[in-house]
């Protein structure tokens, strides 16, 4: 498996596979053909039918700025793809064209460049399940965040720290901006509403739920708004795991190697994820996005509370488990509705994965591993309409009201 460092990355949304994957391509491209005229980018399949309201034709332009560019939306569904965000880039010297190069944005900002091996460098993990991590770490009775720790190498905790310190910023720059988000849908920003509506007789429950929320909001709107942050797993997802983390840091005065600890096992456990099934979107629908993001912060809670291997499975599990078949079908393809309320929903999913993980580990029969093959299965299984395409459920319904 490769590095964690893949999981989080840093950088502007609102979209990990239709403005960071694409910026990605697009540099690899000029770098290795410096020398171009122009160049033409198409985009197929769901970077084509939800381009627009992710911003990609404009990320690929701002990257090209220094070449005379056209972007191509090839809605045509009868062309076969490998992956369904799919672009070609093609150059033109002197009117010939002299260059092409067909890149898959696979999600997380990850990309692909189709007839280039993967580097055998980048792959630090010899085991690719849970299965067999958990199997090393109890033997040698070491924790996820330990094993993790050995692999990754100098200057990983320290790239951790810079993790979280953005995605901390996230939160609070969320919390401090009020107003419409971008792109025509007139979503109003509600983070700084939630944190700030307390009330005299309020549970401490009902804080919890307020301000978790609050601070998945916060990440979210940051996201959709193009701010920076954090993809965990994705964009998309970003809010989910930041928001569970800084809320027990602040109620429990864990200390910020604590939480790296947590990020490290829960980037774990989104690799396993990207390495096994998808986190994208595209590819599986918002089971691979907030599916994964729920069950990273599960993930992370548990190793902050120092609980045992099994029970961090079982928090895992839980979590992707009760995602499965959750479809894709942002409106206008923004990331606004309903990917928005889905990081604070998650949030509270994962503290609810905690507690039962904490009380029931013992009695479980389904494996972390066996919920990540049944996620990518039924992803495969949805149909393109639910898969970020933007043109099923409630992308469809909302628009035709």
């Amino acid at each position: 498996m490769k590095s964690v460092r893949n999981i989080f990355k840093i950088g502007i949304g609102p979209s990990s596979s239709h403005t960071m994957g694409p910026v990605y391509a697009a540099k690899r491209f000029i770098s290795q053909y410096p020398d171009l005229d122009r160049i033409e980018v198409i985009l197929y399949g769901s970077l084509a039918k939800t381009g627009k309201g992710h911003g990609t034709d404009r990320a690929i332009t701002d990257t090209l700025k220094d070449f005379e560019t056209e972007i191509i939306f090839n809605m045509d569904d009868s062309v076969e793809l490998e992956h369904p965000n799919t672009m070609d880039f093609v150059g033109y010297k002197g009117g010939e064209r002299v260059a092409d190069m067909r890149v898959l944005s696979v999600g997380g900002g990850e990309i692909r460049v189709v007839g280039e091996e993967s580097a055998q460098e980048l792959e630090i993990y010899k085991e690719s399940s849970f299965t067999e991590i958990a199997n090393i770490c109890k033997a040698r009775n070491i924790r996820i965040s330990d094993y993790v720790f050995e692999h990754e190498g100098e200057g990983f905790k320290e790239y951790l720290h810079h993790v979280w310190e953005t995605m901390c910023a996230a939160i609070r720059e969320g919390l401090t901006h009020t107003g419409k988000l971008p792109g025509g849908l007139d979503v109003e920003r509600k983070a700084q509403m939630l944190y700030a509506q307390k009330h005299i007789d309020e549970s401490p429950q009902t804080r919890e739920n307020r301000i978790v929320c609050a601070y998945a909001f916060a990440v979210s709107e940051q996201n959709a708004d193009c701010g920076q942050i954090v993809t965990a797993p994705t964009c998309g997802s970003c809010g989910v795991v930041p928001a569970v983390l800084k809320y027990m840091q602040e109620k429990n005065a864990f200390s910020d190697d604590d939480v790296i600890r947590a990020l490290a096992a829960a980037g774990l456990v989104g690799t396993i994820v990207a390495t096994n099934a998808s986190i994208s979107g595209a590819e599986c629908g918002c089971q691979a996005e907030i599916g994964t993001a729920c069950s990273m912060a599960a993930t992370a809670l548990a190793e902050l509370y120092e609980m045992g291997i099994d029970q961090i499975e079982y928090a895992a599990e839980i979590s992707l488990e009760h995602h499965l078949g959750l479809t894709c079908d942002p409106v206008c393809g923004l990331v606004q509705i309903p990917c928005i309320e889905r990081n604070a929903v998650a949030a509270m999913r994962a503290i609810n994965s905690l507690s039962l993980a904490n009380f029931l580990s013992g009695s479980r029969k389904i494996s972390f591993d066996l919920v990540v093959e049944t996620m990518y299965q039924t992803g495969q299984d949805l149909s393109h309409l639910y898969r970020e395409t933007s043109e099923g459920g409630l992308a469809k319904l909302y628009m035709q009201k």
